[in-house]
């Protein structure tokens, strides 16, 4: 047994536990032991299938302390106007140069890859067998709790008859010959890329059989943006919305009218409110598939035959089903986020899990009671219907009020890029910023207070 000491034993080396690691190291003189069973830092990234890229504006991902990418605007494209997205190699790019730039120099963090954690203090290497313990202050980070599940490393979860095939979403892109049929099944954002990526790529939108379990709200990325004269306004056209719904499912055809809210199939009411970011060219594409499969999930596969819980679909001889369908977001229990036992990240505010490690970082750093930390930190879900989105809302607007609280924390946010709200003490006030904190204002309150009525709804 090899003894290590450390103040900070850190489990898992993926976005949410790189962003708490940054924090804590730049406002704290710490050191930190980082165990990962992977190969290396980036979490899931690691494991992304290659065409992947963040669904969302670079800015609003990774460490507080470095920008990923250069805060540019696309000039070009589908997107131009919009801030840029990094590829899945740009990403993990991005996490190693942290590490060897950031962590690594500082002297105050060291990283054991290939390791799995035992509990207590202890790990043992996957490559050499010898067993670590950490000893010290060790306060244990647990950035494990809501670690996604993708495809590449979770088997697909419907049965498969011999003569059937099934790739995971990775493989897709290593098929040698073309199939006169594509099943893709799943409804969130890797289904979507997969079938974005194929119409790109020169497949005829009949070859494509979309099974869908669930119709998705999507939010419109052209209002999450790194701006916030149209965070805030986009804000304001949610709570506005709130105010006005009579349930949740009104909530978001009110946000849909508003812009903010996409959908692929205006004649159908999605049921799946993970909410990822879609582009207009996306969605555009994502209409022309018209052979798409409402039965519930798929139970078994076979040569001919796809049998699903609500009926039976036949498919080409040749077609490749391609598995798009773990389950991605996670939702155990919320739990206060300094326990007795570990420190368990979650998100804060809603929708940003990087912004909410960085600041429960940020804060264990700055802050001595485990006590006001919870109460300025406040964990909030990942939504899963239009009513659980309400109520990640509501917690989410809590946790930002409380935390914004306190001039440090709220001065510290708003020198990160990681926060969608923040307003830099240097950024010109614009009308168009003055008007959109207005409004905001002006429908926070009654806003909220009318999502908490519509999440009870569930």
């Amino acid at each position: 047994m090899v003894v290590l000491e450390a103040d900070y034993l850190v489990i898992g080396a993926g976005a949410a536990g790189m962003a708490f690691t940054d924090a804590l190291i730049d406002h704290a003189d710490v050191s930190v032991v980082m165990v990962d069973r992977r190969h290396g830092v980036g979490g899931h990234w690691l494991d992304a299938y290659p065409f992947v890229r963040l669904h969302q504006a670079s800015a609003f991902y990774g460490v507080p302390s470095t920008l990923l990418g250069g805060g540019r605007i696309q000039q070009d494209g589908p997107e131009a106007g919009l801030h840029e997205r990094a590829t899945a190699p740009e990403v993990c790019a991005y996490y190693a140069r942290v590490l060897r730039e950031r962590m690594h120099s500082s002297g105050k963090v060291s990283f054991w890859p290939n390791c799995e954690y035992l509990g207590e203090g202890r790990f043992v290497s996957l490559l050499s067998g010898q067993q670590y313990e950490v000893r010290g202050r060790r306060r244990v980070v647990d950035a494990r709790y809501l670690s996604p599940q993708i495809p590449a490393t979770t088997p697909a979860p419907f049965g498969v008859a011999d003569g059937a095939r099934v790739l995971s979403v990775n493989e897709l892109v290593r098929l040698g010959e073309a199939p006169s049929q594509y099943v893709i099944v799943g409804a969130g954002k890797t289904a979507t890329d997969a079938c974005v990526w194929l119409l790109n790529n020169g497949v005829d939108p009949g070859a494509i059989c979309w099974v869908r379990p669930r119709d998705p709200w999507m939010l419109n990325r052209a209002v999450v943006q790194p701006n916030p004269a149209v965070f805030l306004g986009m804000a304001a056209d949610i709570m506005r919305a709130a105010t006005e719904a009579v349930s949740p499912e009104d909530l978001f055809c009110r946000m849909e009218d508003s812009g903010v809210m996409l959908r692929i199939d205006r004649s159908t009411t999605p049921t799946m409110a993970k909410t990822p970011t879609l582009a207009q060219w996306e969605l555009d594409h994502l209409r022309t598939i018209e052979n798409v499969v409402r039965l519930g999930h798929l139970r078994h596969v076979e040569p001919t035959r796809l049998v699903l819980r609500d009926g039976e679909v036949t498919v080409a001889k040749d077609a490749v089903v391609v598995h798009c369908a773990a389950s991605g977001l996670q939702y155990s229990p919320l739990v206060p986020i300094w326990g007795s036992e570990a420190i368990t990240l979650q998100p804060i505010r809603a929708g940003f899990p990087c912004f909410g490690a960085a600041l429960a970082g940020y804060v264990e750093a700055t802050f001595d009671d485990d006590g006001a930390k919870n109460k300025l930190c406040p964990p909030s879900p990942y939504s899963n219907t239009p009513a659980d989105w309400a109520l990640m809302q509501v917690l989410g607007s809590r946790a930002s009020m409380s935390f914004a609280s306190d001039p440090g924390i709220k001065a510290w946010a708003d020198g990160v890029s990681l926060n969608p709200a923040r307003i830099a003490p240097d950024l010109e006030h614009t009308d168009e910023l003055t008007a959109a904190v207005d409004r905001f204002r002006r429908y926070v309150g009654p806003g909220t207070a009318r999502m908490a009525e519509l999440a009870r709804m569930a």
